[in-house]
């Protein structure tokens, strides 16, 4: 297993355990900038990269990753090693959002949370939707509205029971928007973390 890179928060009410995407670590600059965002809202954040993305920092050797089951069983390992002293929340970005959201049924995790997920891959028609109807928690996704691996457009007449969809306004798959709308990329993520935010008070008001 890798190191766990944890961003603490001052009074932090929820713990979040965030998977990196298919070609970029843990610390890829999305991701810090996502866990400093989270971590001044009271959340402690805690990333970890796969098995394979840690051989590629050790190595320098590139390959793709693992199979699903394998990196389940990773994501849900990381799971068991969290303490039990805050309650917990999964999520991640891309890939890594997809494997948080094949383990609603964990019952440690009470929401997930996806920045950016791969609900196809760009000018691909096959969809990664087939277990949203079984979910067994909900899926929180924060998407760019330009994004290749789903935009507003593609998902505007489809809907899942325990899915909410928080659109970022022209943002692409990393929440880059274009220039001219005059937003930054920080921008959309510090939304992103905010939207995230509340979602978790809701939830933690409602379990009280």
């Amino acid at each position: 297993m890798t190191d766990v890179i944890i961003a603490k928060a001052t009074e932090p009410k929820a713990r979040l355990l965030l998977a990196h995407g298919a070609g970029a670590a843990a610390n890829s600059d999305f991701m810090q900038q996502l866990a400093l965002e989270l971590a001044a809202l009271h959340i402690e954040v805690w990333r970890f990269n796969f098995a394979y993305m840690q051989r590629f920092l050790d190595s320098g050797k590139r390959s793709l990753p693992d199979k699903m089951p394998v990196l389940l069983q990773q994501f849900s390992q990381q799971i068991e090693n969290c303490p039990a002293d805050l309650p917990l929340f999964i999520g991640g970005k891309s890939m890594g959002a997809r494997v948080a959201s094949l383990l609603s049924t964990n019952s440690r995790v009470n929401a997930i949370f996806a920045f950016g997920y791969p609900f196809h891959a760009p000018k691909k028609l096959s969809w990664r939707t087939e277990h949203f109807s079984a979910l067994g928690c909900p899926l929180f996704v924060a998407q760019g509205e330009r994004d290749a691996f789903g935009n507003a457009a593609e998902l505007a007449d489809k809907s899942w029971p325990r899915v909410v969809l928080h659109w970022l306004s022209d943002g692409d798959h990393d929440f880059k928007p274009r220039v001219k709308t005059g937003l930054t990329q920080q921008q959309l993520i510090a939304q992103a973390a905010q939207s995230c935010s509340r979602k978790i008070d809701e939830i933690l008001l409602a379990t009280q």
